[in-house]
């Protein structure tokens, strides 16, 4: 339940039994207008002076009083290189303001985040010990709904497997708690134990973040074994929160650097929506991985993690083609994503989505759409670039606990440097290793409507296949096996070369499955 009462000079707002107080008197400079300017607390704008401790000194009256910030039209201020960061609790808007990222020279955290995007309400006491998988309520009943984390560190998932190979995360996901106790993002896993709960409480109001023109210098960091992420970013971690608009341009990489962690980086947070916002991907670097061996190094301009209902409409880049930049979306512990009138190098999902993950009016690049996870993947009315129409990722066992369904789409392999044998769906686990959970090829694929481009074939071409070789020709027993597809319907599938669609390079994988396959 939430009460807000007015008092003379102030606003107290009580959530969850917590007060919070939005200060007293307007800061000096600013009236009593509703809104606060960075120039009120010193900011020059001029692309040169330092203006992040001014920032910073804005947010924070903001925050205290309630009210809105707005920049100045024309200003460009310069971020700086102190370890500061300005928190934002109310919403923004930077319009065309434009702002300057310099890290080609020393900062004193390269770690740091620039802006914050935080709610001011406390975390909730919640206590929960165990949880089932697809659990749809709990007899705890918050006092506002909450997004709660669960972890047991017991338990070791997503083991890696190939050259960045770990010994794997705690098992743990997030997931919305209303006040009526039910459960809102499928639970995915069985808890026998629970050893840690967070229960963070959903703003009811949505904080706006619009605008902003971001252009950002890279490092030059030397390259040395292992990554070595940056911040000077944008963080949110307050839930119910829409960024529109927003720019970042990246400049100045050289021969060498260190990834990024997202220059938009959500975690643990809840209806979260990325609104037309252009953010360049940055140059893919080497390093040596776990296993002592070259991998590369890329930075995600979006980051997501412990996110239930995660949109992004209309957000484009440049050259989603480019074999020497980075793709630009990466995840983990999802639940419920939807991508919409997009233009993107990449969607990926690493450490998992549940629930439901579509893809629409969009257009990926040679990355491709990645996924790992349960629940129903959808694919509609889009434009595909990548080695495969969907690839699950290898390093995670090639997990999909659900059904696929392709509508009306087009895909061009290997952004038309077609392959010899082209496959639909990406995936490889030969049952040989052990990823901490029981994996599964999509329970059901369903295609109505795709048009292939694979008119700039080489002279060895073999034509596209359904499947390639999931499970290996191993002649020992697979320990871990790997589930298969129980059915597969095709129809209204077309190739540019005319050639007729093959179900599997793996005569076993041709066998075991239902194929029901119109060619007309």
């Amino acid at each position: 339940m939430m009460m807000k009462m007015t008092m003379i000079g102030f606003l107290v707002t009580v959530v969850c039994g917590a007060q919070i107080v939005y200060g007293a008197e307007p800061a000096e400079g600013q009236g009593g207008e509703d809104v606060v300017t960075y120039e009120a607390f010193g900011a020059v704008g001029d692309g040169v002076a330092d203006d992040l401790p001014a920032i910073c000194k804005a947010h924070e009256a903001a925050n205290a009083q309630g009210k809105r910030v707005k920049t100045k039209a024309g200003a460009t201020y310069h971020l700086g290189r102190r370890a500061l960061t300005a928190i934002i609790a109310t919403d923004t808007d930077w319009g065309t303001s434009r702002f300057i990222i310099d890290d080609s020279l020393d900062v004193e955290n390269h770690r740091k985040t620039l802006f914050e995007v935080r709610s001011l309400l406390k975390p909730v006491p919640l206590k929960i010990d165990k949880l089932s998988r697809d659990q749809r309520q709990l007899d705890a009943k918050p006092p506002t709904d909450c997004l709660v984390t669960v972890q047991n560190n017991n338990k070791k998932i997503f083991i890696r497997r190939g050259l960045n190979q770990n010994n794997g995360t705690a098992q743990q996901e997030s997931f919305i708690l209303r006040q009526d106790g039910t459960i809102e993002g499928d639970i995915m896993w069985d808890y026998e134990t629970i050893t840690r709960v967070t229960a963070r409480p959903i703003d009811p109001q949505p904080l706006i973040l619009r605008g902003g023109i971001f252009t950002h210098t890279g490092n030059s960091m030397r390259q040395e074994k292992g990554y070595n992420y940056w911040g000077r970013n944008i963080r949110i971690t307050r839930s119910n929160t829409e960024v529109r608009g927003l720019v970042h341009r990246v400049v100045g990489e050289g021969e060498f650097g260190h990834p990024y962690g997202g220059f938009l980086s959500i975690s643990e947070a809840a209806d979260i929506t990325l609104r037309d916002c252009m953010i360049d991907p940055r140059k893919t670097y080497r390093t040596i991985g776990a296993v002592g061996k070259p991998v590369s190094m890329g930075s995600y301009g979006y980051s997501a993690s412990h996110v239930v209902n995660f949109k992004m409409i209309g957000c484009r880049m440049e050259a989603i083609n480019d074999r020497s930049r980075w793709g630009v979306v990466g995840s983990n512990f999802m639940k419920n994503i939807l991508l919409e009138a997009c233009s993107l190098s990449r969607m990926d999902v690493h450490q998992g989505v549940g629930g439901t993950y579509t893809i629409r009016k969009s257009t990926l690049g040679y990355a491709g759409l990645n996924a790992i996870g349960r629940g129903t993947l959808l694919v509609e009315d889009s434009t595909l670039h990548g080695g495969s129409l969907i690839s699950f990722r290898s390093d995670y066992g090639s997990t999909w606990d659900g059904d696929v369904v392709v509508r009306n789409c087009r895909w061009v392999p290997g952004a038309g440097n077609v392959p010899a044998r082209p496959v639909l769906f990406g995936m490889s686990n030969d049952g040989m290793h052990d990823f901490g959970y029981p994996c599964f090829m999509p329970r059901t694929i369903k295609i109505d409507g795709l048009t292939i481009d694979d008119s700039k074939h080489s002279k060895d071409y073999q034509g596209v296949f359904v499947f390639g070789d999931p499970i290996g020709s191993a002649k020992t027993a697979r320990p871990f096996p790997y589930a298969l597809t129980q059915s597969v319907q095709v129809r209204n599938v077309k190739t540019a070369s005319g050639r007729p669609l093959g179900r599997s390079i793996n005569p076993e994988i041709e066998r075991a499955i239902a194929w029901i396959i119109d060619d007309h």
